[in-house]
């Protein structure tokens, strides 16, 4: 659970003034996973392309999704890692309270850009083939995914709402 709570940092990317350029979030993706079905077959398929590629995955557990869920709800969390000892954080997957059954994945620029780029060509496709409401999600000037609330979905994947663009500037602090 610790490796995966670890690949938080993803999310929180945007909280920290500078980051290492191998963090940066540089693609996202909302996957809707409603039932636990969903859910086992999307972590089967991460866990698929991820090996193919190299990299592994850690997926909280049941039990550690309800201590979590007493901070806040959440029924999913993974994170794909490079490496046997979690030495880069490659993609985080995850639902919050105000996005539950509707999977976030955030995949990082990675050391090696290229060979994260190859995963990610790998994946992506295949979420959508499975769920073709697969949405792309925004990531702002500053490094951030907007909030929920801030999100407004179309035919081409999310957008920021224009009431909202501004806490999401650069000048603004990008947060």
């Amino acid at each position: 659970m610790l490796r995966t709570l670890l690949g938080l940092g993803f999310f929180c990317a945007a909280c920290v003034a500078e980051q290492p350029e191998s963090a940066k979030m540089v693609a996202a993706y909302e996957i809707p996973l409603p039932t636990d079905p969903d859910k086992r077959r999307f972590l089967a398929l991460l866990t698929q392309k991820a090996e193919a590629a190299g990299y592994h995955v850690d997926a909280v557990t049941q039990e550690e999704l309800k201590i979590l869920s007493k901070v806040s709800p959440q029924t999913f969390s993974a994170s794909v890692w490079r490496g046997k000892d979690d030495e880069e954080s490659i993609a985080v997957a995850m639902d919050f309270k105000d996005h539950l059954g509707r999977v976030w994945i955030i995949f990082s620029r990675g050391e090696d850009p290229i060979y994260s780029q190859k995963f990610r060509e790998s994946l992506v496709p295949a979420l959508i083939k499975a769920w073709p409401e697969t949405a792309s999600l925004p990531i702002m000037p500053g490094g951030s995914i907007p909030l929920s609330e801030d999100l407004v979905r179309t035919p081409q994947g999310y957008t920021v709402k224009p009431s909202a663009a501004a806490k999401y500037s650069v000048t603004d602090g990008g947060r």
